[in-house]
C-alpha cells in the first residue's frame, strides 16, 4: 500500500488541509525526525504547516505550498522506503528538486543512470550523490554526455564536489582508468612565501580541496593505495605540460586562475577515451590585473562549438550554507549598484 492523499471539499469557514497517510509508522517516525525537526524544515521552507495525527500528516497552507510540501514528504518517504536516509541537506534538495522523488540507485555497470524524473544518484564507494538543484542535475548530466564539460559559478555549488564524484563513480565502474585533478597554484589574494618540504609538500596546501572532496566518496586506505598507484592523480596545472591525458577523468578546478596560454594547454592534453571537467568562478580571479583569466577566453571562444556542455550556476544553487548564497547576492548587488 502505498501513501494516501486527500483533500477535503473546499470551505469558507474553514483552511484549505491536505491529509497524507503513511503505511509504515516506523518510517513516518524518521521521515519526522528528532522532535520534529524534518517537519520544521520543511515549514519554514515552504510557509506551510504540518501536524501529526497518528499515520497521517496534515498539511495546512495555499494551495501551491501545499502541494509542494505534499510532493516534498512523499519524496522523503520514497526515500526511506528504498533504504535511504533523511538529512538537513536530503531535505534541501527534495524541496529544490520540485518534491519529485529520490533517483534510484544504479545498478552495478551504470554508476549514473537517471530515474524516470530525469534524477541522477552518482555511486562512490562511501555514499550515493544526488544533485540538490535543478543546475546540479544538468551539470551531472553535462558530465556524463560531453567529453568535454564546463561548470561555471559562485562558491558553494557543487561544481568540484560533483565532478569529482562522477570522476569516482567512472573509475570504480571501469568506464577510466585513472583521475586526473589539476588546479593552478595561485594564493587568494597573499603571498605565502616559499613553503619548506620537497615538492609534494609545497604543492599539496593548494591541492587540499580536492583531497577533501576524495576523502567523501573513497574509504581512507583505498584513496591512498590508488594515489600510490597513480589511479588518482593530483598535480598543480603547470605540471601538464608536454602530456597526453588518454582513458582518464581530468579536472581542472579554479579555472578562473589559469592564464588564456594555460587553459589553451590544458585543453589540448585532452586524450582518447577521456572525459575532461574545467570548474570555475568568474567572481574570484586572482591573476593580477594585467593578465586575463584563461576561463573567459575559453568561454569565448568554444561556446559555439558542439560536443562541449557549459554549465551555469547561480546564487540560487548554494548548497554549502543558507548564509553562503545571501552573502554571494550581497557582493553582487554590491558591483551591479
Amino acid at each position: 500500500m502505498g501513501i494516501s492523499a486527500i483533500t477535503p471539499p473546499p470551505s469558507p469557514d474553514t483552511v484549505r488541509e491536505t491529509l497524507l497517510e503513511f503505511p509504515d509508522n516506523r518510517l513516518l517516525i524518521d521521515l519526522c525526525g528528532e522532535f520534529d525537526r524534518n517537519l520544521a524544515q520543511v515549514e519554514h521552507n515552504l510557509d506551510v504547516q504540518i501536524t501529526r495525527r497518528g499515520n497521517q500528516l496534515v498539511i495546512m497552507g495555499d494551495t501551491g505550498a501545499r502541494l509542494m510540501a505534499m510532493s516534498v514528504l512523499q519524496g522523503l518517504y520514497a526515500r526511506l522506503e528504498a533504504g535511504g536516509e533523511i538529512d538537513a541537506g536530503a531535505i534541501d534538495g527534495e524541496i529544490r528538486m520540485g518534491g519529485s522523488g529520490p533517483a534510484e540507485s544504479p545498478q552495478q555497470g551504470a554508476p549514473s543512470d537517471p530515474d524516470a524524473d530525469g534524477r541522477f544518484a552518482i555511486k562512490t564507494r562511501k555514499k550515493m550523490v544526488e544533485p540538490r538543484s535543478k543546475a546540479q542535475n544538468d551539470y551531472v548530466r553535462s558530465l556524463f554526455e560531453n567529453e568535454l564539460a564546463f561548470g561555471i559559478g559562485p562558491a558553494g555549488t557543487g561544481k568540484t564536489y560533483l565532478a569529482v564524484a562522477v570522476g569516482v563513480s567512472m573509475l570504480i565502474s571501469g568506464q577510466v582508468d585513472r583521475i586526473i585533478l589539476s588546479r593552478p597554484a595561485v594564493e587568494a589574494g597573499e603571498r605565502l612565501g616559499f613553503l619548506p618540504g620537497d615538492m609534494k609538500d609545497k604543492v599539496d596546501p593548494y591541492m587540499q580541496p580536492l583531497y577533501d572532496a576524495l576523502n567523501d566518496f573513497l574509504p581512507g586506505k583505498q584513496m591512498a593505495r590508488m594515489i600510490e598507484e597513480k589511479q588518482i592523480e593530483i598535480a598543480p596545472l603547470a605540471f601538464m605540460r608536454g602530456r597526453t591525458l588518454a582513458n582518464a577523468f581530468v579536472v581542472l578546478d579554479e579555472a578562473q586562475n589559469a592564464t588564456t596560454m594555460q587553459m589553451k594547454m590544458f585543453l589540448t592534453r585532452l586524450g582518447r577515451g577521456s572525459r575532461m571537467v574545467i570548474t570555475g568562478d568568474r567572481s574570484q580571479v586572482d591573476l593580477p590585473r594585467h593578465i586575463s583569466s584563461g576561463l573567459a577566453d575559453a568561454e569565448r571562444l568554444l561556446g559555439g562549438i558542439t560536443k562541449i556542455g557549459f554549465n551555469y550556476f547561480t546564487s540560487k544553487d548554494v548548497v554549502r550554507h543558507p548564509l553562503v548564497a545571501r552573502i554571494i547576492e550581497a557582493y553582487d548587488a554590491d558591483e551591479n549598484a
